[in-house]
């Protein structure tokens, strides 16, 4: 650490350091939002899987402190030591193994702390007891406290968040257009596979909206009876297993999984809750596998298990993007591998039916489990629905194809803006590198 830049105890320079309520809050389905330690990662808070309790708990959990904009929440376990700031008009109450941290303005910016915890130098003083040389797996409050944090003059602070914000914002932004270019393609999916509004259309006379002939004149124009209901006239009633090859994942041993590998498990930690495809989520690996285990970048992959808590995940689908340091993935006992018939099917249409809540609540049904969930073995090929002509599957695969190029290609850059905000991080933080010499870099 740059011996120019001033120190201090975390908690000299906050007003507050508040520990969480030592209890499991009551969970419902709607009500006041409770922070969960699954909800922050990489220095962000995540609600798009949001949990809730009633205002009886809720008020019981804030009695020590209510969260407010600008605080900063830090895990003290499973896992330890990430970080989030409570963003503007969020009321909301902690979870369990969570402290509150409220920054003194006049000491320290908010957004600085927050970079600052996430720093090696700070993380490192969590992760290890000082003069015992051995790792912890919970962060204690006198540890916390204690927490040795650069404090530069606030105007410096100041800047070094500011310059860091601004690339956490831009990844923000990439993000969010990520999740309209999915609801693009998951809508079209809806109102032509699902709702099969082009059929509508053109039995009462109209042409379909923003359709061109030629696609147009690839959906039907009436429906006819079968087991399923009204069917689009030509369509047939398939299952998954009829139209792609689904291989489930490998078992796996501790003792297969290893510091460092060149081949890695894809694991349920591969799947984003709110949908899509984690790149750090992998397990090193070092034991046997089947080459149809073998996942590639473009594959689509299924949960198989979900622990019952949560069960957010299971039967959720994702496709693959990249293999990231590793030269291969193999999937783990948790993930399916569904290879579709491309004479018959294709990888987008099949992700968009398994995206659907049809799907979705057949997925549920074929599972058991007390602790974790288990989809079945056919769960997911088994699973029936209106199969439409191959010629309008491959003009929704072009289009969807085309918004998952776009969405890659803000993946990458993602990923590119995490390479530069992790590299920076420490330096600023430390006062190794300065302001002026950052801006010159990016100009």
């Amino acid at each position: 650490m740059n011996s120019e830049v001033a120190e201090h105890r975390l908690d000299s320079i906050c007003l507050l350091v508040v520990d969480c309520p030592h209890a499991t809050p009551k969970w419902t389905d709607s009500g006041f939002v409770v922070l969960r330690n699954q909800n922050i990662k990489g220095g962000r808070l995540d609600l798009s899987s949001p949990s809730y309790t009633d205002e009886e708990h809720y008020l019981g959990r804030i009695k020590r402190a209510v969260p407010q904009a600008g605080d900063i929440v830090i895990t003290r376990e499973a896992p330890m030591g990430d970080v989030c700031q409570i963003p503007e008009g969020l009321k909301c109450c902690l979870g369990q193994r969570q402290v509150l941290l409220r920054p003194d303005p006049k000491k320290v910016d908010s957004r600085f702390l927050l970079y600052a915890l996430q720093s090696p130098y700070i993380q490192h003083q969590i992760g290890w007891n000082e003069g015992t040389g051995s790792t912890v797996s919970n962060l204690r409050i006198p540890v916390l406290e204690a927490l040795c944090v650069p404090t530069p003059e606030l105007a410096v602070q100041r800047e070094v968040a500011e310059t860091l914000g601004a690339i956490d914002d831009r990844i923000t932004l990439l993000r969010e257009t990520n999740i309209t270019l999915e609801a693009i393609a998951q809508s079209l999916f809806k109102s032509w596979f699902v709702d099969f509004d082009p059929i509508v259309a053109k039995m009462q006379g109209r042409t379909p909206d923003g359709m061109d002939e030629d696609t147009a004149a690839l959906f039907p124009d009436s429906f006819e009876e079968s087991e399923f209901g009204p069917l689009p006239k030509g369509w047939s009633i398939s299952s998954v297993a009829n139209v792609a090859e689904i291989v489930k994942g490998k078992s796996y041993s501790s003792k297969d999984l290893v510091d460092r590998h060149t081949t890695a498990l894809v694991t349920l930690k591969s799947f984003e809750r709110g949908g899509g495809f984690r790149m750090d989520g992998f397990k090193p690996y070092s034991g046997s596998f089947k080459p149809t285990q073998v996942v590639t970048p473009g594959d689509l992959i299924v949960a198989y298990t979900d622990v019952t808590q949560a069960a957010e995940l299971i039967g959720k689908p994702a496709i693959v993007v990249g293999v990231g340091e590793y030269d291969t993935l193999v999937a783990s006992l948790d993930v399916g591998i569904v290879r579709p018939d491309f004479s018959v099917c294709g990888r987008q249409f099949l992700y968009g039916l398994f995206k659907t809540d049809a799907f979705q609540s057949h997925t549920l049904s074929h599972t058991s489990g007390t602790t974790v969930l288990h989809l079945s073995k056919d769960g997911v090929g088994s699973y029936r629905f209106a199969l439409p002509s191959n010629g309008l599957i491959r003009v929704f695969e072009e289009i969807a194809t085309e918004l998952a190029e776009r969405r890659q290609v803000n993946i990458d850059q993602v990923r590119s803006l995490f390479y530069l905000r992790d590299t920076l991080l420490p330096r600023l933080i430390s006062g190794q590198l300065q302001i002026d010499e950052v801006t010159e870099a990016l100009i």
